[in-house]
């Protein structure tokens, strides 16, 4: 009994004492889950073993996380107030602050894992982005008042039993350096887990009750937030990988390409074009919440958008367009990669998104310099970091002098002065007699909704209207401008919106929240014409393309749209869990837990009509999502294909 004393009369006992705690109520938690999973899960006694004994190291590493903050707390307080009496009961409330932590976690896991059979993954990091629907749900479902006396309950016990082991630490006398050094040696360890655990590593069997049971539910949060990505194989239906990836060959297929090999590992294609390339200027401009519907070409009465309005009847305007999702970097995935949204975050965000196959490579493969504009700072949701390591220079608002910034906001300048840095750059690249592709990404249409005031008649911080319509504004201005400059007759200008203003509506995916337009506007080289035709976002990449006559090597998802032979025509819209596939007046839902719905969509209104299952058209919508994500995990998409020595396939354990 005197030597455990004597193990406890440390400054830093508390956090072994809380390391206890943690491993004992993550025990108990696995134990719980097991139990409660044990018939589904059919688990065979040999996997036990394996669960606790690998359960427990990741317990140890999120040990290693969860101390730092007492850690911080117990070198840092002086010694003189870390004696005093009255202290102690800072250390009951704060261990209980710990604890009580400890405790509500084991309450949310049971209930994620009693709706998705998991731990916490990349739909719980979501859930702490919509609290507001997330907590009523949880109060509608469960008797949350008792829960939380349940989980305060226990904290108090905890803690009860072990205040008096607490007190022991204020014996000791450690000075500042040997607290430093203790502080040191325990920080140490997060930062050795950070660089050498993955989180995956307890994902060694064939059983996914076996894999999720062996992890650690509060480290696979913080892992989840890390990776910003869903499992598709993991949550969503599947069909065999093998058999996705001939699928999609045959999806992706189209009669003016040829695929360069058999192996349905390999995606590349060639696409062949008759006739000489023409190497026009490119400038691609994403519009910050342009909904289709606050254009009056789209039926809009309130003359939101005059020079847009006035720029449909001389482009090519594609009328039938969906967003792939309902954020700025899912919209920057699709221009550039041409392929369909990924559960979860989007690849912009997520890690190895470097050298892929983008729009970007295949105008640098034409001689073309290739240029990200954005008004903002460009480490904002990894923007900056993706497109310098995706075959674009980078360009963002530290390139403008104060002098040339009319006015800005935490998003970024005002997207006139965007234009000013956009066009600077177009013109140094052209001085350098190359020709160059340019994504200019504008940030005013976006909450706080200001903008400089006396270029339209609507005052700044009003509201949505009024930043619609000065980005309007702003982008006619620069149109004109360049109207009068030598090289506006050789350059193709693309308007597109990278989403909806909204992607709240009358079903989970309302189909009209994810209508946008697209202008090509060229009048020496694109005539006005109106397409109708059902198209996706990530079409769009390969139908400018096709507009140029090049002939390139390519692993886009996306079609040439004039290429494409009627009736095969179809959209992706998303959120970050549900996956939605728009194909012939029909809308297939994939969700996880392997969810699978099909509607007949309202395209005017977003309602949908509950409609009978079709096999084909589910299988289809299974083999774009589920290939696309095998793709890009795999490294399918890079620009060189890995060498694979093992080209044995996954299957799905439904």
């Amino acid at each position: 009994m005197v030597s455990k004393i004597k193990v406890l009369e440390h400054r830093f006992s508390p956090v072994l004492l809380l390391g206890i705690v943690l491993i004992m109520i993550s025990f108990l938690t696995r134990l719980v889950l097991l139990l409660f999973s044990f018939r589904e899960a059919e688990i065979e006694i040999s996997d036990i073993v394996n669960v606790f004994v690998v359960g427990l190291f990741f317990d140890f590493v999120n040990t290693g996380y969860f101390i730092i903050p007492l850690v911080f707390y117990l070198w840092l307080i002086p010694q003189k107030l870390y004696k005093k009496s009255w202290h102690r009961f800072a250390m009951y409330g704060l261990f209980f602050l710990l604890t009580l932590l400890l405790v509500l976690n084991a309450a949310a896991e049971f209930l994620f894992w009693n709706e998705f059979n998991t731990r916490f993954n990349f739909i719980a990091v979501d859930y702490l982005v919509y609290t507001t629907e997330v907590i009523g749900n949880i109060w509608e479902s469960y008797p949350i008042v008792w829960v939380f006396i349940a989980v305060g309950g226990v904290t108090l016990i905890v803690v009860y039993k072990i205040r008096s082991l607490l007190k022991f630490s204020a014996l000791s006398n450690a000075s500042f350096r040997q607290r430093s050094l203790w502080a040191i040696a325990l920080l140490f360890l997060p930062v050795v887990f950070y660089f050498t655990v993955d989180s995956k590593a307890h994902r060694f069997s064939k059983n996914m009750y076996v894999n999720e049971l062996s992890g650690n539910g509060m480290y696979e949060l913080f892992a989840a937030y890390l990776n910003n990505e869903l499992d598709y194989n993991q949550f969503y239906k599947t069909i065999n990988d093998e058999a996705s990836l001939q699928s999609i060959r045959a999806l992706l297929q189209t009669k003016e390409s040829r695929f360069l090999s058999d192996d349905p590992l390999h995606l590349e294609r060639e696409i062949i074009h008759t006739g000489g390339e023409r190497k026009l200027n490119v400038v691609m401009i994403s519009v910050e919440s342009l909904s289709a519907e606050f254009l009056g070409v789209f039926g809009n009465t309130r003359h939101l958008t005059p020079a847009l309005d006035s720029l449909a009847a001389q482009s090519l305007l594609f009328t039938n367009v969906y967003a792939t999702g309902t954020r700025t970097v899912r919209g920057l995935e699709a221009l550039s990669l041409c392929i369909p949204p990924t559960p979860g975050q989007s690849i912009v965000r997520r890690p190895n998104n470097e050298h892929l196959y983008s729009l970007g490579k295949i105008f640098t493969d034409k001689g073309y310099e290739c240029k990200y504009v954005f008004g903002g700072n460009s480490y904002f949701d990894n923007m900056g970091y993706f497109f310098a390591n995706n075959y674009y220079e980078v360009d963002d608002r530290d390139l403008l002098k104060d002098e040339e910034i009319d006015y800005e906001n935490i998003w970024g300048v005002a997207d006139e002065n965007l234009f000013t840095l956009a066009n600077r750059e177009i013109e140094k690249t052209l001085e350098k007699g190359k020709p160059i592709f340019a994504h200019i990404m504008t940030t005013s249409n976006h909450r706080p909704y200001t903008y400089p005031e006396g270029r339209i008649d609507i005052p700044s911080h009003t509201g949505r209207e009024g930043a619609v319509k000065y980005t309007d504004y702003a982008l006619g201005k620069f149109l004109k401008d360049a109207s009068k400059k030598s090289w506006f007759n050789n350059t193709v200008f693309v308007i597109v919106a990278d989403h909806c203003a909204s992607s709240a509506g009358k079903t989970e995916l309302p189909v009209n929240k994810y209508h946008i337009p697209l202008l090509i506007y060229s009048p020496a080289n694109v005539p006005a014409q109106r397409v109708d035709r059902l198209m996706s976002q990530i079409d769009l990449g390969p139908t400018l393309l096709g507009l140029l006559n090049f002939s390139y090597t390519s692993k886009f998802f996306g079609y040439d749209i004039f290429q494409l032979e009627k009736g095969r025509e179809r959209a992706f819209i998303s959120t970050y869990q549900t996956l939605g596939f728009i194909k012939d007046n029909r809308l297939v839902l994939l969700s996880p837990q392997r969810k699978v719905a099909q509607v007949v969509p309202d395209f005017k209104d977003g309602s949908a009509v509950p409609s009978e299952v079709e096999n084909e058209l589910v299988e289809e919508a299974i083999t774009w999502y589920q290939a696309s994500s095998y793709a890009f995990r795999n490294g399918l998409y890079k620009t060189e294909s890995p060498t694979l020595v093992n080209t044995t396939f996954k299957h799905d354990y439904r």
